[in-house]
């Protein structure tokens, strides 16, 4: 388990790709259980835990994962969020050279619930998804990209990218071709948020692993 920060009102974790942050059935092991264990043991908490999750990411993909550690933080945090007041910086290698190499991407989004996917509309009812990115170098005929998300829905960066003919490396649910070893090319790198008690601006990253 690597710590990127911990007191007693949060605690931020690098997430390894290929484990669930939350969501699975009684007795499987996510990062939200690890969590949880390791807090109780180091402070020997009797009971249950509280942990609220207020950052998520897909299995398979890697970086900052933030927990509050008490409710009153979740909401707090929860409602910088809402807010846009987060900055949210992922990296990702795209198949191929992206063009331009720097631009911003807004689109509606929809949940395909049966598919367990995302796609883009034209529905009015979808939602309103906002990132930029950058080029940062070529990995080979590969790009590598910082993105900068300015809302937050599911696979968002996934099928942005995806839908303009770049999937991210591994990512084969949306069209990739080629193989990232254990998950996906894509990292939450930094996480920037005021503190939810001190008002302090935090800045956390977690080391890009490709």
């Amino acid at each position: 388990m690597q710590i990127l920060y911990e007191d007693n009102h949060l605690i931020a974790l690098i997430k390894p790709c290929g484990i669930a942050v939350m969501g699975l059935p009684a007795g499987q092991e996510t990062l939200l259980t690890q969590t949880k264990a390791y807090i109780k043991e180091k402070y020997h908490k009797p009971g249950e835990v509280y942990l609220g999750v207020v950052s998520r990411l897909d299995v398979p993909v890697s970086g900052v994962v933030l927990f509050a550690r008490t409710s009153k933080a979740a909401a707090r945090i929860n409602e910088q969020f809402r807010s846009h007041s987060v900055e949210k910086i992922y990296a990702a290698i795209i198949e191929g050279r992206i063009y331009p190499p720097e631009a911003g991407c807004f689109d509606k989004i929809e949940n395909d619930k049966r598919h367990r996917k995302a796609h883009i509309t034209d529905n009015p009812e979808g939602k309103e998804s906002l990132l930029r990115y950058k080029t940062l170098r070529h990995v080979g005929k590969n790009t590598l990209l910082e993105i900068e998300l300015g809302t937050g829905r599911k696979h968002q960066i996934r099928i942005q990218l995806s839908s303009r003919g770049y999937p991210i490396l591994g990512d084969i649910k949306y069209g990739a071709k080629l193989p990232f070893k254990g998950g996906i090319a894509l990292h939450a790198w930094k996480l920037s948020f005021d503190h939810p008690v001190t008002k302090e601006r935090i800045k956390l990253a977690a080391p890009v692993p490709f």
